[in-house]
């Protein structure tokens, strides 16, 4: 049956997100290895809004660069498409660049990122940290808890997989704070993919049996959180996130848009509901996608995935474009 909201999707094309990311991770690719982490940003900012703009829709950023007195562009809260009033409404997360710091040392897995949704679909997250926990598909709903230890989780997911906690790899964001999991993990004896960046990458990764990573642990961006969660309602797979507040100010702001429980857990779905399409376009090659490659005669190729939740449709997109003169 199709729903209100698959309608509402229907009308924006699932390919035109892809050539959304697409321009993104061009533009930004033009800096990879420059060392300027705002430039890459700012170049990848500016593609994804002019793209944005040229779809018939009445769209509004969720999550995006920042607030609008911190943000020039793709602010929370700014209104893009070129439907305003009559168009579908449709609520965008982005990262224009998920991986300024990849991109600006030519690391792996830069990527391009969005999600849309029906109005209302996607948590309008404020740029906080968050406590993220994932695992890929088939497992019993409810293996993963963020209020129970790290030893109960491997062992949850070991024993329904069918082996030692030793044999459950874990992806990790490599960052101090991160110290205490990756101690426990490793009295445990399992294995540990520390990654630099680009954690909505490696949340993607559970769902993939050829990166051998069951699970994802770990506190990062919010803003992240919520995209990656929109990527497991399209393959399958459980998240749970926990917002993450250093201060007042931190508390402040995600009251602001409304949320009044700040030691919620929430789950895949009240992260984003409904009917989601993601996209992502690498940069720089990762495990997820290939980046960005220039050839001779002015060739640029790119790598993109988009996934629907409706459909449950995962389609891998290689493109080739010629550079204008």
């Amino acid at each position: 049956m199709t729903t209100k909201a698959s309608q509402i999707l229907d009308r924006v094309l699932v390919l035109e997100m892809v050539r959304v990311t697409e321009a993104a991770a061009i533009n930004a690719s033009k800096l990879i290895g420059r060392g300027d982490e705002k430039a890459a940003d700012a170049a990848a900012v500016e593609a994804m809004r002019a793209a944005l703009n040229e779809l018939a829709m009445d769209g509004t950023v969720v999550i995006g660069e920042g607030e609008r007195d911190e943000a020039p562009m793709l602010y929370i809260g700014e209104k893009v498409g070129s439907a305003p009033g009559t168009g579908p409404k449709i609520d965008i997360a982005l990262d224009p660049l998920e991986g300024t710091t990849i991109t600006a040392k030519a690391g792996p897995n830069a990527l391009a990122v969005l999600a849309i949704a029906e109005e209302g679909g996607l948590l309008n997250a404020p740029d906080t940290y968050m406590d993220k926990l994932a695992v890929g598909p088939g497992y019993p709903e409810g293996i993963i808890d963020l209020n129970k230890s790290v030893t109960e989780n491997v062992t949850a997911v070991a024993n329904a997989k069918g082996v030692a906690p030793s044999d459950i790899i874990v992806c990790v964001l490599d960052r101090p704070r991160h110290e205490p999991i990756i101690s426990e993990l490793r009295s445990l004896g399992c294995g540990i993919v520390l990654i630099p960046d680009g954690d909505v990458a490696g949340v993607i990764a559970t769902t993939d049996p050829e990166t051998t990573v069951d699970m994802y642990m770990g506190q990062g961006g919010a803003p992240e959180g919520v995209l990656a969660a929109a990527a497991l309602r399209c393959v399958g797979g459980q998240f749970q996130g926990r917002l993450v507040f250093r201060n007042e100010d931190e508390r402040a702001r995600a009251r602001k848009w409304g949320i009044t429980d700040l030691d919620k857990v929430y789950s895949l779905e009240e992260l984003a509901k409904g009917d989601v399409i993601f996209a992502a376009t690498g940069v720089t090659d990762g495990s997820l996608l290939e980046g960005v490659k220039r050839k001779r005669g002015g060739i640029l190729t790119t790598e993109s995935i988009v996934m629907r939740a409706s459909s449950q449709t995962v389609r891998w997109v290689k493109s080739q474009h010629r550079q204008k003169d």
